[in-house]
């Protein structure tokens, strides 16, 4: 346990450590690519230590018994983290490729919030932590949400300061927290889009119905038709 433990404090502060702080004097030093480099190669091999720490870790009880009602809600919540994953790819202004000129309106699932791809990772970390309460699991998944909610937390710090006029009218008008812009007034989520719904409902079934054959035991619908 003290192993997860270990792995994945290292496994997320080089992240932000390498990210932030580090960041700049490294690529003064090596440049753009020996930085990216750098990064990939820390971020494998750090997230390869999590996975064989959490593999070698023995079994333990859980720290609540999970029944019907537990995984339905985790079901149910998968799949709405899927959605805004896939939603994600799809006209967001915090990708590379992304036009900046124009503040968009916030529509589909950027009305739910401005960060559905960090906030897709966050509820799989939810869930898993839900239906598998596992200690070295809860260790691994807590890491995959902390590394999610905080990396969105710091992109908007780093895009005010890359795009303050842009990000500041794209803050207004969109939410971190999942509908609070909807409840305020700011926004309205309208039309999901296909790409979401049905590319979401695609990655959830696939998923879900992957743990079989990779951990042994049913997870989602499958759970109940397998």
């Amino acid at each position: 346990m003290g192993n997860v433990v270990a792995a994945a404090l290292t496994f997320v502060g080089t992240h932000f450590l390498l990210s932030h702080l580090l960041r700049k004097p490294l690529v003064g030093a090596v440049g753009e690519k020996g930085f990216l480099g750098l990064y990939s190669l820390v971020a494998a091999l750090t997230l390869g230590w999590l996975a064989l720490a959490y593999r070698a870790a023995p079994p333990a009880p859980s720290l609540w018994p999970v029944g019907d009602f537990i995984w339905a809600i985790g079901t149910v919540l998968m799949l709405a983290g899927a959605i805004l994953f896939m939603g994600s790819l799809v006209r967001n202004p915090a990708l590379p490729q992304a036009d900046s000129r124009a503040v968009p309106e916030a529509r589909g699932v950027f009305a739910i919030t401005r960060h559905p791809m960090m906030w897709g990772f966050a509820i799989w970390g939810m869930v898993h932590i839900l239906v598998f309460p596992d200690p070295s699991n809860v260790v691994l998944a807590l890491s995959i949400i902390v590394l999610a909610l905080l990396g969105a937390h710091f992109q908007d710090r780093k895009k005010e300061a890359l795009q303050p006029d842009f990000w500041r009218e794209w803050e207004r008008r969109t939410s971190y927290w999942p509908f609070a812009a909807v409840a305020a007034g700011r926004a309205r989520v309208g039309k999901i889009g296909m790409h979401a719904l049905a590319g979401g409902a695609v990655v959830w079934l696939a998923a879900t119905w992957a743990h079989m054959p990779l951990a042994g035991w049913p997870a989602g619908i499958w759970r109940w038709i397998a």
